[in-house]
């Protein structure tokens, strides 16, 4: 390529006469001085890397200059400018509640608990408990003249049914895992009498249960799950010598099978006594609270607002046949809980 010229001349060109000296002209004094050719230096082209050395020392001194002016402009933090952050963080994000914290926390630990019984054996089992409401009237209502039992009659032998090996569902509760090897805590009256249990944990994982310990007076079953997720989370238990009235609280379990669902309230009392309905089991020491609980949630976690366990739900006050929540709900302190299932005692 040819190199573009350094220089032009805005000059016009001299003429062949012009530009040759005469003969008088070299004979004239000086002229030797003014006739000596004159010498045009000639520039050369820029070299690249003087090229790059200067356009990196000017990047280099631009960014020194912003770096000290923002240095001469940055003022040190108040606690004002910090309380002004954090006011205006409070006013354009949504904080969870106390509720929300505590419900997020317990959730992975929480187990719906499922009793399955053949259908022959509960049918049996409605037939004779027919027959003790029938005596029980009978020996209330003096009017009626006493029979003289008869003697049984000879035994009937039914052809057998094949539904009768069905299973069907008994009972729907809750449970909470203690132990992240799949110990479960339940009420007894969610699975006694039970011929096959199930747990269903909070990532969908469904097993089967066994019965592995049992504290009556209580009404404490404790479970073994056979599969557990490979990320269980045990439930954090916590001693209940600190908990007074007034206290929040969080009840968390499968009311009417719908859940897991959660319910807050408060502590109403401590040191609670209840007789179950039918009368036959009175159960003291028991921790008092006013959060929604329903058939459903017997066996699940009433908890704290930090998500840790203080009591495990076990009745519901409620003098009509309804058996639904008025507002007066019970749970076994986790002291007695852990008992059942071997925990030392905090």
């Amino acid at each position: 390529m040819r190199r573009p010229a350094l220089y032009s001349s805005s000059r016009p060109a001299r003429t062949a006469q012009s530009s040759q000296p005469t003969g008088a002209q070299l004979n004239a004094p000086g002229a030797q001085a003014s006739a000596k050719p004159r010498i045009w230096r000639r520039v050369s082209p820029s070299n690249p890397k003087l090229l790059w050395s200067a356009i990196v020392l000017l990047a280099a001194m631009l960014a020194l200059s912003i770096s000290l002016s923002l240095r001469m402009g940055q003022r040190k933090l108040t606690q004002e400018d910090i309380d002004s952050a954090v006011l205006k963080t409070m006013e354009t994000q949504v904080m969870p509640s106390e509720y929300a914290r505590a419900y997020e926390k317990i959730q992975p630990s929480v187990v719906r608990v499922v009793s399955y019984i053949k259908a022959g054996r509960l049918r049996a089992e409605k037939e004779r408990e027919k027959e003790r409401e029938k005596e029980k009237q009978a020996a209330l209502d003096p009017s009626k003249p006493k029979v003289k039992p008869k003697p049984p009659a000879p035994a009937i032998v039914k052809p057998a049914d094949p539904k009768d090996d069905e299973e069907v569902e008994y009972g729907v509760g809750t449970g909470v895992v203690i132990i992240d090897k799949g110990v479960i805590l339940t009420n007894l009256h969610v699975v006694s009498g039970a011929d096959r249990i199930k747990v269903i944990f909070s990532d969908g994982l469904e097993s089967e249960a066994r019965i592995t310990g049992v504290q009556a007076e209580d009404d404490l079953a404790v479970l073994q799950a056979s599969k557990i997720p490979d990320d269980m989370i045990a439930a954090t238990m916590r001693s209940t010598n600190d908990l007074a009235p007034g206290d929040k609280v969080l009840a968390v379990g499968f009311p009417f099978g719908i859940g897991p669902s959660a319910s807050g309230g408060v502590v109403s009392g401590l040191k609670r006594a209840f007789r179950s309905p039918e009368g036959k089991q009175e159960m003291t020491n028991l921790i008092q609270f006013d959060a929604a609980a329903n058939p459903g949630n017997s066996g699940g976690p009433l908890v704290t607002m930090d998500g840790e366990v203080v009591g495990i739900v076990t009745a519901i006050l409620n003098p009509t046949p309804a058996r639904t929540f008025l507002g007066i709900g019970f749970a076994v302190p986790i002291e007695n809980a852990a008992r059942a299932a071997g925990l030392p005692p905090f």
